[in-house]
């Protein structure tokens, strides 16, 4: 095979990688997104009111908070632990030279 065909398929293939590696850090945005996190969050609170009005649950608007700011509570010490599992574990494919 000659160079210049070489060259253009190690071209394609990086293109590719540099395609998927876009769209990974795309999701990763919407993943840790405050906007997710939002939606989630009134979605959770939604649903678990409708339940509480459903089972008859005294005051089910009110009592709906709860579960819900457990929810975004443990989105937010999410990132934390994840840090500290990560420096636990400190893979040598992830340690700086």
């Amino acid at each position: 095979m000659d160079i210049p065909t070489q060259l253009e398929k190690l071209e394609k293939r990086v293109q590719t990688i540099e395609n998927r590696n876009k769209k990974v850090e795309f999701d990763k945005a919407w993943e840790t997104s405050t906007f997710r996190r939002i939606l989630i969050a009134f979605f959770t609170y939604f649903i678990i009111a409708l339940f509480f009005t459903v089972i008859k649950i005294e005051k089910p608007l009110i009592n709906a908070i709860v579960p819900t700011l457990g929810f975004l509570l443990s989105t937010l010490s999410i990132p934390f632990f994840k840090n500290l599992w990560m420096k636990l574990k400190n893979p040598p494919s992830l340690q700086k030279n």
